[in-house]
């Protein structure tokens, strides 16, 4: 019974390698080879041919709105589950949960002092 635990590292590595061998026979042994030309490295529009650089710089307000918006998703995240088991947690999770609202929103409040999210 002790020698029982040998068998996970083998099968692991046998694991490991059969998906090594089974990625690597269609892609290197398989797959076509195109030459390189210049056309891949082209943006593709739908069919148009292209009439800008598709690289455009965004203004990074856009980020700051994500951002914010990504912070309070995962409040209704942490928000959500809290409130299923609200009646069982009592008043120190009414607590916790307070106090977890009040950082976000002063959060909010810095962020809003700041004009951060004020679009010109």
């Amino acid at each position: 019974m002790p020698y029982s635990y040998v068998y996970i590292p083998i099968f692991a590595l046998l694991a490991v390698a059969n998906t090594a061998i089974m990625i690597g026979i269609p892609k290197y042994l398989l797959a076509p080879r195109n030459p390189f030309h210049g056309e891949k490295l082209e943006t593709y529009e739908c069919g148009e041919l292209p009439f800008d650089d598709a690289l455009v710089n965004f203004n990074i307000r856009y980020y700051v709105f994500a951002l914010t918006f990504f912070v309070f998703d995962m409040e209704a995240i942490f928000l959500y589950p809290w409130s299923i088991v609200f009646q069982e947690l009592g008043l120190f999770g009414l607590a916790e949960m307070f106090l977890f609202l009040a950082v976000l929103g002063l959060g909010l409040l810095y962020a809003y002092k700041k004009r951060v999210l004020h679009w010109v």
